[in-house]
């Protein structure tokens, strides 16, 4: 297939579907030049694209689920500039994205992105090899998000009946994944309607995000009782984590993992491209504007919920009302202290509750997108089963493999958490090693055969591209160090182990099996 500079005019079938002033879709131009026919419904406004990367974003999700972390490890200073660190490196990676997103708008996203930048000869390898750490840290990141609010619920309910001293009920690991496999079925009937439905939970999900967290950034502090100093906030740095750890830099680096697990999921606007107007202008638009506004909300909500920080020991004691739930904690006493009940807080557990729910549901959008994509071009198994796309323009099977497989994933929590917590693991770090490689291949292999979209960093897209590539190089390297000591067997730091072993079963197969065969993206029209 002639592939054209960014330059030249496509002259394209005039069957293909226009704009409303009567010009062609860029986006699906583009797409049908990379070698691609129309099979999804291209129904997405870039406020749409936007809304899915933001709701997986989530930062009611992230810090809720994490703050715990933030504060046992460095406290206020940690959780604070912490975000802007990763905030900031964050950004830099999605700008290189956007770039790469820009030229090749597919499904695929990342994986195909490979392909294409690191050159025929090695298009198959590093395609396999995106694709697998792409879509297993994607079915990860789903299997956390759904299993956390499995985890509210849980204390929702302890709380609402007496909390952990007032008798309240303590649910078995069993309920937990009973309210796990519930949430993942609402998410997959969700993803299987039209996608005008979807595109508009997605907008819901959006402004229920940035709704929520301003009205928590402000209630929480208003209504408690006892308000920290902004000396407190700005400068207490929490040394006391309970780990054997002291180091000061250490103990930063690991309260970094609330803000950088937070910080991800934003590929999904790139796995919409199909389905947005004009995608290789607004894919990039929904990355960055996901990573831009959930920075800036997330650092309210951040702010807000630190001010209403007094005792750090006693909000990660496991014998308060929500069994050391942090933020839940801070919740009901900020109102148990105010008006003698705690109804208020457990109101606010809600409006996280559903936060998290919305960021759930765009997860499974995205999952299905990448495994409609990654079957089309044969790499999955029964991959004419996972292709298939019903008459709303849905891929159903592919919305429930991704429902059912993150299901599995939480399986393992019932035998042992230290292994759920290894596996979830690649949902950060796996992740961001398939965001990082196909930057890697655009700033080596592609560095002169790169041919950028609309959306470009011009002459410092290939500095901005290595500063993300060392980036995901470093945070890899620190989220594997040990997390306590002495080091033993229930506090090991499984995260090398989860990584590496999906490394070797990616490779292994590759080299046993899929390099005979996968020949990396497969055009679905004639050249």
């Amino acid at each position: 297939m002639k592939m054209v500079s960014s330059g030249e005019k496509l002259v394209l079938p005039s069957h293909l579907p226009q704009n409303g002033n009567g010009s062609l879709d860029s986006g699906h131009a583009r797409l049908h030049e990379l070698g691609y026919k129309q099979e999804l419904k291209r129904d997405m406004s870039v406020i749409s694209n936007f809304a899915i990367s933001f709701s997986i974003i989530s930062v009611l999700t992230g810090v809720t689920t994490l703050y715990n972390n933030g504060l046992r490890f460095g406290g206020p200073v940690s959780i604070v500039y912490g975000w802007f660190i990763a905030g900031s490196f964050t950004m830099i990676v999605g700008l290189s994205m956007a770039e790469i997103c820009s030229s090749y708008p597919t499904s695929g996203g990342l994986y195909y992105w490979s392909a294409k930048l690191a050159g025929p000869k090695w298009a198959p390898f590093a395609s396999w090899l995106t694709g697998w750490f792409n879509i297993v840290g994607q079915w990860a990141v789903t299997t956390s998000i759904d299993f956390s609010l499995a985890q509210l619920i849980e204390v929702i309910i302890l709380l609402s009946t007496g909390g952990k001293n007032g008798g309240g009920y303590e649910a078995s690991k069993y309920t937990i994944i009973g309210f796990h496999g519930g949430i993942l079925l609402l998410h997959a009937i969700i993803n299987s309607l039209p996608i005008s439905l979807l595109s508009f939970f997605g907008q819901l999900a959006a402004a229920w995000n940035i709704v929520g967290v301003f009205v928590l950034m402000i209630l929480i502090p208003l209504v408690a009782t006892e308000r920290a100093s902004a000396k407190f906030v700005f400068t207490h740095f929490n040394t006391d984590n309970g780990e054997g750890i002291s180091s000061t830099v250490y103990i930063f680096v690991l309260g970094l993992l609330m803000s950088q697990y937070t910080l991800t999921g934003y590929d999904a606007s790139a796995h919409m491209t199909e389905e947005t107007k004009n995608a290789d202008q607004n894919g990039p638009r929904g990355i960055i504007s996901a990573i831009g506004i959930s920075i800036i909300v997330g650092f309210g909500y951040i702010l807000g919920i630190t001010f209403a920080v007094t005792n750090i020991p006693f909000l990660l004691d496991e014998n308060n009302d929500a069994g050391g739930y942090a933020i839940a904690e801070i919740f009901y006493l900020a109102f148990k202290n105010r008006y003698g009940s705690g109804v208020g807080g457990i109101i606010c557990l809600g409006i996280v509750g559903v936060a998290i729910f919305f960021c759930g549901m765009s997860s499974v959008t995205s999952n299905s997108r990448m495994a409609y994509a990654f079957s089309r071009d044969g790499a999955m198994p029964f991959s004419s089963l996972w292709h298939k796309v019903n008459k709303q323009e849905v891929p159903i099977n592919a919305v429930w493999l991704s429902a059912f497989i993150s299901f599995c994933m939480a399986l393992t929590s019932l035998g042992s958490i230290v292994a759920f917590n290894a596996m979830v693991s690649i949902a950060t770090i796996g992740l961001y090693i398939a965001y990082a490689l196909p930057i890697f291949f655009r700033v080596t292999l592609a560095r002169k055969s790169f041919v950028p979209g609309p959306f470009n960093l011009g002459r410092y897209g290939i500095l901005v591209g290595w500063v993300a590539v060392i980036w995901v190089a470093t945070i890899s390297v620190l989220f594997s160090l040990p997390v306590a000591y002495p080091i033993t067997i229930e506090t090991l730091n499984y995260t090398p182990v989860a990584v590496g072993g999906l490394f070797i079963l990616t490779v292994s197969s590759w080299i046993l099996r899929a390099r005979h065969w996968f020949r990396g993206p497969i055009t679905n029209i004639d050249a």
